[in-house]
């Protein structure tokens, strides 16, 4: 029989062989992590051991590392550019639709984005309609689906609104302004050291002054 310990450091291991390989698929195809992960699975280990060794899937934080450790490795000369402008877009979208108290997160905000990735929000309003009229109002046109509440499967999606904004694209997540609360209160319990779910305007402003100084001196 072998040895837990020697189970574990195989089963890490594999791990750590299908998030990289899930991590080329997000950087180079724009992938999301959950497809991503399960083909690097299935290629990795077949078809059948991949339904069956689901729990030696690695999580979106190991992927989304192994792509921030690919754009450093192979796109170190393009990659920071390319996500200083997502988050000045980032902020400049923010800006206007400050009325709904908007939230950055994903790939442009914990700063894996690449060439495929867009531009993720999370509003706060009386109701979605309100949103989507604004927006309309502002000429801006508009595509409406729906996304994951931030609280997990459990609770009902919310609308979804993508937009072009300087020929990037734009997904803001409308929630209903009680959602606030439960918002903050996530980013509060983070833990030292933790890089942050989602940051607000004054927030995404002090990110850009300090992992982009040269940003302020153009």
């Amino acid at each position: 029989m072998m040895p837990t310990h020697d189970v574990n450091d195989q089963v890490a291991l594999l791990r750590a062989e299908i998030a990289a390989a899930a991590a080329r698929m997000v950087a180079q195809d724009g992938a999301d992590y959950g497809t991503a992960k399960r083909k690097a699975a299935r290629r990795i280990l077949g078809d059948a051991q991949a339904n069956s060794l689901r729990d030696a899937l690695p999580d979106d934080a190991q992927i989304e590392e192994e792509v921030r450790q690919y754009h450093a490795l192979f796109n170190a000369a393009t990659q920071p550019a390319r996500l200083l402008k997502l988050r000045t877009i980032a902020l400049e979208v923010m800006e206007r639709l400050a009325e709904y108290q908007p939230f950055l997160t994903g790939p442009v905000l914990n700063g894996s984005a690449g060439e495929h990735d867009d531009i993720r929000l999370q509003l706060f309003a009386d109701s979605a309609k309100e949103v989507q009229i604004f927006l309309l109002n502002k000429n801006v046109n508009i595509e409406i689906s729906e996304s994951e509440h931030f609280k997990g499967p459990r609770h009902d999606p919310v609308e979804t609104v993508s937009f072009l904004w300087h020929g990037e694209g734009v997904h803001a997540e409308l929630y209903e302004q009680h959602d606030l609360r439960g918002a903050r209160k996530k980013k509060n319990e983070q833990k030292a050291g933790d890089r942050p779910a989602r940051v607000d305007i004054d927030e995404l402003r002090l990110l850009i002054a300090t992992e982009h100084p040269e940003h302020g001196n153009e």
